[in-house]
């Protein structure tokens, strides 16, 4: 048998099931077949909240009935609490999704779940289903399937029931045959919808025989979803914004690494995400005339997109000095704090920047409150102790010295943000001290290919499990000479 519930009034809104309508057990029997009820339970004397107190005579079965009925009552409500409260406390819209399937399948007596979003082909939630399963049942027409018209925004139906799959003359011949593959012999289905977003999802529960939940059970279920509705819409819309913040954050980086003679340049960038962020991080290689070459990582303390959006002025910026006064370090960084102190007083701002002669292996370099880059060469790996200086924008005048550097041909410069050194080990001291350890250990055909080094130290950094996690972007950037 399939049955589809047309929705109760009020755009979408579930609705509580009248208390009369399932009273007790026997009357919710009943009412499926539907027969009246035989009797109606009487008023039990010296109640209070509708429970009989204690040593009350309970001498009728209609009283007896009554207070099963009312316990049961309390038994769903505590069981329901108990579900909306673990949703309340998910986080992350996979734990969301998992979650309302796990307490629909509690509350509907089902083994496995799909949960497909609204207009999201090939991203749904399974539970006791593996991806080729999932897949299968996303090959079912979603119009006619387990859950047909539930995503439809107008005359959208309260429920989808099929009762006995291989027998249902009216059931799709697709899902009859998926259903036959997987060991599905019955599935109920509900709209996930708020009044405000319309369809959000919808979510199926599979039986693995001929299967009808009793009234009780669907009643908790739609109750279930209509509190469950507006968390996954709200989770959705945040699991967007954190798609388009990070889209603006990669956008705001370079796409391409220049090409420039004698030099081979290697990078790796993990962002954390935008709304747990702890800072915003850059790094840019810039061909400058008569092939020399700028290198550059930053990063601008405080999260948020505000963060990402001065990350990016300062990184155009640093291309502008660069270009005009790219073969002193100091000058640069001098006005990059002066233009971070006049558009952006509130806040502060670590930069490491390093002019390259690629024929001569020359570099110059400073450093405004920055981790001190690696030298990887034959021998091991070394920091190239740059001066102590405050972050840009700390102080009414930056200043610090520049460092300049004659590389051996072969060796490969790291740069290198702080949210990698405190990725690396508990405190930023130990993250910069098992750096240099790995770069050292490294065997001597990694430590001369930067883009095998990069991986390497990457791979180091997000297995470190540094104090500050995930609250700290990655950079790495490393430049190979001669």
């Amino acid at each position: 048998m399939t049955e589809t519930h047309p929705s109760p009034t009020g755009a979408g809104r579930l609705t509580a099931v009248p208390d009369h309508e399932h009273a007790s057990p026997r009357r919710a029997e009943q009412d499926l077949d539907g027969q009246a009820p035989a009797h109606r339970a009487r008023s039990a004397p010296d109640t209070v909240l509708g429970l009989p107190l204690p040593g009350a005579p309970l001498g009728q079965d209609a009283e007896r009935e009554g207070l099963a009925a009312r316990l049961s009552d309390l038994s769903d409500l505590a069981g329901l609490h108990e579900h909306t409260g673990r949703l309340a406390s998910a986080r992350g819209t996979a734990a969301v999704l998992h979650t309302v399937l796990e307490a629909g399948a509690a509350l509907l007596g089902a083994r496995r779940g799909l949960l497909v979003l609204r207009g999201r082909h090939g991203d749904a939630a399974g539970l006791g289903l593996d991806r080729p399963e999932r897949g299968a049942l996303e090959t079912v027409p979603r119009d006619t399937g387990p859950y047909a018209g539930l995503l439809a925004r107008e005359d959208r139906p309260a429920l989808v029931l099929h009762t006995d799959l291989a027998r249902s003359p009216g059931t799709d011949p697709r899902y009859r045959a998926v259903a036959a593959q997987l060991g599905i012999g019955a599935s109920c289905a509900l709209p996930l919808a708020t009044p405000e977003d319309g369809p959000v999802g919808a979510a199926v529960w599979f039986y693995d025989g001929p299967a009808e939940p009793s009234r009780r059970q669907r009643h908790l279920a739609r109750l279930y979803c209509a509190f469950a509705a507006p968390l996954v819409a709200g989770e959705l819309e945040r699991e967007r914004l954190r798609r388009d913040c990070d889209a603006l954050r990669r956008g705001l980086l370079p796409d391409l690494l220049p090409r420039v003679p004698g030099v081979r340049l290697a990078v790796r960038h993990a962002a954390a995400g935008l709304d747990r962020s702890a800072g915003s991080d850059w790094y840019d290689a810039l061909a400058l005339p008569e092939g020399m070459l700028a290198l550059s990582v930053g990063s601008v303390c405080g999260g948020g997109t505000g963060a990402a959006a001065a990350m990016g002025r300062l990184r155009t910026a640093l291309r502008a000095y660069a270009v005009l006064e790219g073969e002193d370090p100091v000058a640069v960084l001098g006005d990059l704090e002066v233009l971070l102190r006049t558009t952006e007083p509130a806040r502060s701002a670590t930069a490491l920047y390093a002019w390259v002669d690629p024929a001569e292996r020359q570099v110059a370099l400073a450093g405004a409150g920055s981790c001190p880059p690696l030298l990887v060469g034959g021998r091991g790996a070394d920091f190239v102790e740059t001066s102590l200086s405050a972050p840009l924008g700390m102080l009414g005048c930056w200043e610090a010295p520049a460092v300049e550097l004659r590389a051996d041909p072969g060796d490969v410069l790291v740069l290198y943000t702080e949210g990698a050194a405190r990725r690396c080990g508990p405190g930023l001291d130990a993250g910069q001290a098992r750096l240099r350890a790995a770069a050292a250990d490294a065997p001597p055909e990694v430590r001369q290919d930067p883009e095998r080094l990069c991986a390497h130290l990457e791979a180091v950094c997000l297995a470190g499990g540094g104090a500050a996690g995930t609250t700290d972007d990655l950079v790495l950037l490393a430049a190979r000479l001669g």
